[in-house]
């Protein structure tokens, strides 16, 4: 039976899904990178290290190239680096999306706190930021 391509993107991600293997994937953009070197950029245990390159060694994202005693490892291919860089801009533009959402929250003045209506709704409660919001729509 096969996996449908969504699941098999799932499960993609999630292979990415660690801290470590990101932080891999991140100092093998510019090349080859000895294992000696990952360790030393990577504050981790050297068995946890090699968990996580195992783990991108299996699914095929990056290979392992052998120079006598000495191992490195890059990536299988341009299109990791591209996903990396992908990622970046988007956390960017959300990030920026949060700062300009704060930014707004912090000009509107601070919070009140007269009766505890609309605890974990904002300060103003509902009913302020429906106002808010049809005052924005008839400008």
């Amino acid at each position: 039976m096969q996996v449908p391509l969504y699941q098999a993107k799932a499960e993609f991600f999630r292979m990415l899904g660690h801290p470590v293997r990101i932080r891999v994937l991140e100092l093998l953009q510019n090349g080859p990178v000895p294992v000696r070197d990952l360790l030393a950029a990577i504050d981790v245990e050297a068995s946890n290290l090699s968990q996580q390159l195992a783990v991108l060694r299996r699914s095929g994202i990056v290979v392992s190239i052998r120079d006598g005693a000495t191992v490195s490892y890059a990536l299988a291919g341009g299109d990791v680096a591209d996903l990396l860089r992908a990622a970046r801009r988007i956390l960017t533009e959300l990030l920026v999306g949060q700062s300009e959402l704060l930014a707004e929250l912090q000009q509107s003045g601070p919070p009140t706190h007269s009766t505890g209506q609309g605890r974990g709704r904002g300060a103003d409660g509902p009913g302020r930021m429906a106002a808010d919001h049809a005052g924005a729509d008839r400008s």
